[in-house]
């Protein structure tokens, strides 16, 4: 799933007609991947070698008689020190394949725990909220508004005024908005119409006041 020049169009649109309701500050930034979830890949690659170390160590037997197979019969029986050098090769080449395998994002993504990816998502949604909207505003009314397009995942970070002032579940139409939008396949659609719904909440409780400027772009951001 890609943005397409319309999207951002769309996108830098609503942001603005959102604003001039509010003196809050709306940002939007849009991620191709929240992580590489490199981590999660070594834990599976290390799982799948220790799943074949335990396999060996509760059939020692069933091990011994299938490498016998692959060998064409052994000459001889092998020494203890010679089975445990096999079977450490082929640990150590199971690990490197599962991890080679993991290579492939979607895949590792689809092994990747929900609950995981969600972190991971808001995780870089507040990073990339302190480095690009937070106390950048007079009044501390920054809103970012963070989606992740592998995780199909989105966030809502909020400087200290809208933190103290909107509970965080207020924004739970603005994010299934979006979710929704974009299991769609329709992410800038989904990104106009929940700036749209934070733009109602800022109104309500910070307007527009006089002589108010726009203190952070409205260009959404891709990264």
């Amino acid at each position: 799933m890609r943005l397409q020049p319309d999207d951002h169009a769309l996108v830098t649109a609503a942001v603005a007609a959102a604003e001039t309701g509010t003196s809050g500050e709306i940002v939007t930034i849009v991620a191709a991947q929240s992580d590489d979830y490199g981590d999660v890949a070594l834990l599976w690659a290390a799982a799948a070698s220790f799943l074949l170390l335990a396999l060996v160590a509760a059939f020692p037997a069933a091990a011994v008689d299938l490498l016998d197979r692959l060998r064409g019969g052994w000459s001889h029986p092998p020494a203890p020190r010679t089975l445990l050098t096999i079977l450490l090769v082929v640990m150590a080449a199971l690990f490197a394949g599962v991890r080679a395998l993991l290579g492939w994002a979607p895949l590792l993504l689809a092994l990747t725990p929900g609950p995981l990816k969600s972190r991971r998502a808001r995780a870089r949604a507040v990073d990339l909220f302190r480095v690009g909207a937070e106390r950048r505003t007079a009044a501390r009314t920054g809103v970012l508004l963070y989606l992740s397009l592998a995780e199909h995942r989105a966030e809502i970070v909020t400087d200290e005024a809208i933190h103290a002032a909107v509970p965080p579940e207020t924004w739970g139409e603005a994010m299934a908005d979006l979710i929704e939008a974009v299991h769609g396949g329709r992410p800038g659609a989904g990104m106009a119409a929940a700036v749209a719904r934070i733009g109602g909440v800022l109104g309500q409780h910070f307007p527009r006041r006089s002589g108010d400027t726009n203190e952070l772009p409205d260009r959404l951001i891709e990264v």
